[in-house]
C-alpha cells in the first residue's frame, strides 16, 4: 500500500524509491524521534504547501481521486530506467537519516508500523529489508494477467542490477485500485546486509551489542515468475487472499460499487505461499545476520510474529509497563493507522501507541481482541489513513467508533473528517496538527528503555502473545 505524492516537496530520496512508501515513512518516522524532533505530514509535506493540503476536502471527489492517482504516477521510475535502481543507494539512504552515535542495538527486517514505536522506546534504529520501486505503465486495475505479462517482460534489468535482492511484485485491484492504473508496484527484499548497512553497524552498534532480526512470517498465494520473481494479486487488508483468486460476495459488491466489466478476477493459478510483498520477511536475510553478527562479536535476537498487526499488543504493553515504572498515567491509548505514525508526540502527550496496520474490518477485530485482554482505557483516539477508496472490507467509522467507545471517559479520532472517510485526503496534514489540540497531556521524553532490560522483559512475556523473542 502507498501512500499518494499529492504535494510532495523536493525528492530528498534516491532514485527509483518513493517519498511516500510506508517503509519510507516508518524510516523517516523513527529517525525523527532519534534526533528528538516531531514528524509533521508524514514527513513529506512541504511546509510551504501545508495550508493547500488542509484544504484538499473542498475539492470534488473525483477532482481528489484524479490528484491521489496523478501524484503517486508521478513519483514512478520510466520502465527503461529499471536496470539503473540500486538498492544499495535505498540502504545508504536509509542509514544517512539516523543520528550517528552508539547504539545497544538495532532493529533489521520487516516494515512495520508497531516497530517504529518499539525502535523509539529503546532508542534505536530500524533498517528496513523491503523497499517499494513503483515503475509507470498504464493497466486497467482488473487486468490481472496483463500485469503479470508486463512484469515478466520488464523486471530482467532491475533483477540484473541488483542479484542481492528478490523482485516481489504485487497488484491489489482492491485498496490500490487508484494507484495500479498507473504504477507496477515492485517491492524488493533484501536477502543480505549489503556494505551500506554493515558499516552501519560496525560504526554505531556498541560492544558486544545486539542486532534484532524483525520477522513478520505472515505469507501470500503468489506466482513464480522467475527465479527471484514473484507476483502477488492483492495484499494485506478487507479480504483474505483466496477471495483475489476465488472471488466471493465480498469481492461480486466492491466490483458492482466500482461499475467494472467484472464480477470476479481473473487470476493465474498461484505456485504457492511466500512472504507477503510489503509486510513479510525474506528468511535469506536472517542467515547473512548470523553470519555477520559471529563474525564481529554481536548477539542476534529474533523477534517474530505471524501477522503485521500481531506486534501491536505487545509493544503498546511495554509502553504502559515503561509509563506506569515512571509514575505516569497509563490510561490513554492513541490508535495509529498505516502510515500516520508519530512516535514523538505520542510519547509527548502520554499516549500507548497502538498501530492499526490498515482501518478494515480485520484491524477492528485486532484492537477489539487487544482491549477485550487490556486492562481498561479512560481515553482511547484514533487516525484513520485515507486511501480514497471504498475498498472491499473497510470498516465504517460507526464501526471504529463502536471499538473506540470501549474507553471508560472519553474517544473520538484525531484528524479525521468523517463525513468524507474514506475520501478523507486532508487528514494526511490534519492528524499531526490536531493531535496536541485533541490530547492536552504533557510529558517529558524519558531515556530510553535499557535494551538488557528490555530482553529480559521480552523473555518472560512473549508467552502471553503471539511473539516468539529467541537468541540466534
Amino acid at each position: 500500500m502507498r501512500v499518494s505524492s499529492l504535494l510532495a516537496g523536493e525528492r530528498s530520496t534516491p532514485s527509483g524509491l518513493p517519498n511516500f512508501d510506508s517503509t519510507t515513512v516508518f524510516v523517516r518516522a523513527t529517525a525523527s524521534y532519534l534526533r528528538g524532533e516531531a514528524f509533521p505530514a508524514l514527513g513529506m509535506i512541504h511546509p510551504r504547501l501545508t495550508p493547500l493540503a488542509a484544504r484538499l476536502n473542498h475539492l470534488p471527489r473525483r477532482a481528489r481521486t484524479g490528484l491521489y492517482t496523478a501524484g503517486g504516477a508521478n513519483e514512478g521510475l520510466s520502465p527503461d530506467e529499471l536496470g539503473d535502481v540500486d538498492v544499495e543507494r535505498f540502504r545508504q539512504w536509509v542509514v544517512d537519516q539516523y543520528p550517528d552515535r552508539g547504539y545497544p542495538a538495532v532493529v533489521v527486517g520487516s516494515s512495520n508500523g508497531a516497530a517504529v514505536h518499539l525502535a523509539a522506546l529503546l532508542g534505536v534504529p530500524w533498517l528496513p529489508q523491503t523497499f517499494l520501486v513503483p515503475v509507470r505503465r498504464d493497466v486497467h486495475p482488473d487486468a490481472i494477467r496483463e500485469d503479470v505479462r508486463w512484469g515478466r517482460e520488464h523486471a530482467g534489468p532491475l533483477l540484473a542490477a541488483n542479484p542481492d535482492v528478490s523482485l516481489y511484485q504485487m497488484h491489489d485491484p482492491n485498496q490500490d485500485r487508484l494507484m495500479v492504473r498507473k504504477l507496477a508496484y515492485f517491492r524488493t527484499k533484501s536477502r543480505v546486509l549489503g556494505g551500506a548497512y554493515e558499516r552501519f553497524l560496525e560504526t554505531v552498534l556498541e560492544p558486544g551489542g545486539t542486532v534484532v532480526s524483525l520477522e513478520c512470517t505472515y505469507d501470500w498465494p503468489a506466482i513464480d515468475l522467475d527465479e527471484r520473481h514473484s507476483f502477488q494479486v492483492g495484499g494485506l487488508g478487507g479480504l483474505e487472499p483466496e477471495s483475489y483468486y476465488e472471488g466471493g460476495e465480498a469481492v461480486t459488491n466492491f466490483l458492482a460499487r466500482q461499475d467494472a466489466g467484472v464480477r470476479e478476477w481473473e487470476t493465474p493459478e498461484p505456485d504457492g505461499r511466500i512472504p507477503e510483498s510489503e509486510w513479510g520477511f525474506e528468511p535469506a536475510l536472517r542467515d547473512d545476520l548470523r553470519r555477520f553478527a559471529e563474525k564481529r562479536g554481536y548477539d542476534v535476537r529474533r523477534l517474530a510474529f505471524d501477522d503485521p498487526r500481531d506486534l501491536s499488543p505487545f509493544v503498546a504493553d511495554r509502553y504502559r509497563q515503561r509509563y506506569a515504572d515512571r509514575n505516569r498515567p497509563v490510561d490513554r491509548l492513541l490508535v495509529q493507522s498505516f502510515a500516520l505514525v508519530e512516535p514523538w508526540w505520542t510519547i509527548r502527550t502520554g499516549s500507548v501507541p497502538y498501530w492499526a496496520a490498515f482501518k478494515t474490518e480485520p484491524d477492528v477485530a485486532f484492537l477489539e481482541e487487544y482491549l477485550e485482554s487490556a486492562e481498561p482505557y479512560d481515553e482511547i483516539r484514533a487516525t484513520l489513513f485515507g486511501h480514497g477508496v471504498d475498498s472491499a472490507g473497510l470498516a465504517s467509522v460507526d464501526r471504529w467508533e463502536s471499538a473506540l467507545s470501549r474507553a471508560r471517559d472519553g474517544h473520538g479520532f484525531v484528524g479525521v473528517d468523517t463525513e468524507q472517510f474514506p475520501h478523507d485526503v486532508e487528514t494526511h496534514v490534519r492528524y499531526h496538527e490536531d493531535l496536541p489540540e485533541v490530547i492536552d497531556a504533557r510529558h517529558s521524553h524519558p531515556p530510553p528503555l535499557s535494551f538488557d532490560r528490555f530482553d529480559s522483559i521480552a523473555s518472560e512475556v512473549e508467552d502471553e502473545y503471539v511473539i516468539e523473542w529467541t537468541k540466534v
